[in-house]
């Protein structure tokens, strides 16, 4: 297990701003599971549009930030790095929940465990919590692709 800064996390995935959504990773265990943290500040781009008068974070942006969770966990697992010739894509998402609006202020805690590996697809168990309150779940699938260039 360990913690991961923004730039090892930068060195995994090939998302920057305005879509990457992990800020940090406090605990990752190879082949196992990662929790990881985004910061949801009022200067986040999405909020000038969704809502105006009352901001909340999309659904479809908690269960990103959840998405690239498990690929940080793919990539730390297999000791990879972005810039190889190998990228993680999500090929479904499957029992997506909300349970309350995230806004501005709130620290999501973002976790998620491997369940299932079967001929380069890997399954997922992902969930978002802020202040030790569920506010999303899901499962997640996904597969290592080769990069095309």
């Amino acid at each position: 297990m360990s913690c991961m800064t923004i730039q090892e996390i930068l060195d995994m995935l090939p998302h920057r701003y305005p879509f990457l959504l992990i800020d940090k990773v406090i605990e990752v265990e190879a082949f196992a599971s990662i929790t990881a943290i985004k910061n949801v500040t009022i200067n986040e781009p999405f909020f000038q549009g969704h809502f105006p008068n009352r901001p909340i974070m999309p659904g479809v942006l908690i269960l990103e930030a959840m998405a690239q969770a498990t690929g940080v966990l793919a990539f730390y697992s297999h000791n990879s790095r972005s810039k190889s010739d190998a990228e993680y894509l999500l090929v479904g998402v499957d029992k997506a929940r909300f349970k309350r609006p995230v806004g501005p202020g709130d620290q999501l805690v973002l976790k998620a465990r491997l369940t299932r590996t079967l001929r380069g697809i890997y399954r997922f168990e992902a969930t978002a919590h802020v202040d030790d309150e569920l506010v999303a779940a899901g499962q997640f699938m996904t597969t290592e692709s080769a990069r095309t260039r």
